[in-house]
This record gives structure tokens, C-alpha cells and sequence, in this order.
């Protein structure tokens, strides 16, 4: 047993961790919090997204090529890892498509969370990180993964809910993950611009929804020195990722420069702390960091 800080990244499908919050999570690893990635589904309908990697015997046995993935990214960055045990969703082409029956987008709220309740009342995290509640982006997954984050961390405190899950445990701090705002797309194409780079991002800027931000940016965490780490996993889900694609349109070193954090929202904080803030676990004390009892 240890009286180590613990944090717990819920995400959707393999390489969602890596593609999101990845550096502050390498960072957090670093200087020594203990990080688990909970992957609810198993990213088996999941789309061939790097050309080098569409090939028939890749296809026909997705779902086990990207396990394979997310064990790469996982001693990559660190941290522990593990599958809720869930079927992906898929991402329907028409908004009226019905899902599949067995998916994780269609459990119940209940079903759903069952098995990260358990998660959060055995690995005790000070701090969960999802997605917002449209979830970050309007895959099925992704919003359902918001749906079950919020219910584990009210729930898991709850000695009445989820019986027969574990003991109940109260985290601390909830955030969600926000990566893709308008304002570090903008930052950097003016930077590759004034480079002579050319950017990448003009047509995604000018076609960028103009709402006011539901979940403004409250926590920045430094974390560029890590930037590489967060490359390395990224590059582990050889199916997801194409090397010469979009997430490496960006010289390394610009984004360092230019944008050296990772951005995120504070949904729901069970402790005093000030905003903005640079640390995910600002506001927790030592007297509020009890043993791990995983």
C-alpha cells in the first residue's frame, strides 16, 4: 500500500489516450503518480486510418492488432491500462443508423458504469479525466464515455450505489480533456504561417462552429519536454495513425514553442483550489491522499 497521488484517464477506444491529455499523463508518470487508462471499448469497429496498414490481414483481425497497439503505447507512456470490456460502437455514416446491438453506446447508464465504479473503487484516484458532454467530438463512444465518467465519480462514493463493486471511494477532482480548441489550432497555424511552413489549418479554422466555449480552458499543464513521449504512443497505433498525416503536420518544436501545455476543463472539484490553475491535482493536500489499495 502507498499514499501516492492516482490518476485515472477514461477513455473510448485504444489511442484515444494518446491522442489526448498524452503528455501530461507522461509528465505525471515522471514524477511519480501512479496513472491508469481505463479503454471502455476495445476499438473493434474501428476504421484503417493509416493507408501502410490497410491490408486484409490487419482488417480481419482489428480488434486484436489494436490491443496489441494499446500495449505498445501503454509501456510507452508509462502508465497502467485496462479494457472495460466493451464492444466499439462504430461510427454510424447517417445520424438515424441504429447501433449495434451488443455496443457500449447503447447500455444502459447502469451497465455501463458497473465496471468503471469497480475501477474507481479499486485503484482510488484523486483525479479522473474524460471528455465533455458532447465528447470532444460526436462519435457514439465518445459521448457515452462522458455519460459513464460523471456517474462513476459521483457514484463511487455511494455506498448504496453499485453494490457488490467495492468499497465506495470519493475522487477528488473531474476534468475533461480539452485538446482542440480553436484558440491552439489558431496559434499554431499563425506560427507555421509566419515560419513559411505553410499551415494546414485554414480550412478547419474557417469552418470551426462560432458558439461561445461551453467548457472554457480552466488548467494548463506544461508538459512539451514530454511532447515526444506522447509522439512515441501515438505512432504505437500503427491502424489509427498515419506517421505522415495530420498529427505531425506541426513541427515538434513549434508546438513546444508555441503551445507547451495540455489544456483541460474542471468539471467538478470536491476541494478549494484557484483557477486558472497549471496542475491537475492542485487543491489536494497530503491529509486528503489515502492508500492505494490496488
Amino acid at each position: 500500500m502507498s499514499a501516492e497521488l492516482r490518476l485515472m484517464a477514461v477513455h473510448a477506444h485504444p489511442d484515444d489516450e494518446s491522442s489526448k491529455g498524452a503528455a501530461a499523463m507522461a509528465r505525471y508518470v515522471a514524477e511519480g503518480v501512479d496513472v491508469l487508462v481505463c479503454t471502455l471499448t476495445g476499438g473493434e469497429r474501428g476504421s484503417i486510418l493509416n493507408p501502410k496498414m490497410d491490408r486484409p490481414e490487419v482488417l480481419a483481425n482489428i480488434g486484436e492488432v489494436r490491443r496489441g497497439e494499446m500495449d505498445r503505447a501503454r509501456e510507452i507512456l508509462g502508465v497502467s491500462q485496462r479494457f472495460m470490456g466493451f464492444i466499439d460502437s462504430g461510427l454510424p455514416e447517417d445520424e438515424n443508423e441504429a447501433l449495434p446491438e451488443e455496443s457500449f453506446a447503447v447500455q444502459s447508464l447502469e451497465v455501463a458504469s458497473a465496471p468503471l465504479v469497480a475501477a474507481v473503487r479499486e485503484f482510488r484516484p484523486h483525479v479522473i479525466l474524460t471528455y465533455d458532454d458532447d465528447g470532444g467530438y460526436p462519435h457514439p463512444d465518445h459521448v457515452m464515455t462522458n455519460r459513464v465518467s460523471v456517474e462513476a465519480f459521483d457514484a463511487a462514493g455511494d455506498p448504496d450505489r453499485y453494490p457488490g463493486t467495492g468499497d465506495p471511494w470519493q475522487p477528488l477532482k473531474l476534468y475533461y480533456q480539452m485538446g482542440f480548441t480553436k484558440a491552439r489550432f489558431e496559434a499554431l497555424h499563425e506560427a507555421m504561417n509566419d515560419r513559411g511552413l505553410g499551415s494546414p489549418y485554414s480550412d478547419w479554422i474557417a469552418r470551426w462552429e462560432d458558439r461561445p466555449e461551453k467548457w472554457p480552458v480552466t488548467t494548463r499543464v506544461p508538459c512539451a519536454d514530454y511532447f515526444a513521449v506522447r509522439d512515441e504512443a501515438l505512432l504505437a497505433h500503427a491502424t489509427q495513425v498515419d506517421p505522415d498525416g495530420f498529427w505531425f503536420v506541426c513541427p515538434r518544436d513549434v508546438q513546444m514553442e508555441i503551445w507547451p501545455t495540455e489544456d483541460f476543463h474542471l468539471a467538478r472539484s470536491l476541494v478549494d483550489t484557484t483557477l486558472p490553475e497549471d496542475d491537475l491535482f492542485a487543491g489536494i493536500h497530503a491529509d486528503e491522499v489515502s492508500p492505494a489499495c490496488h
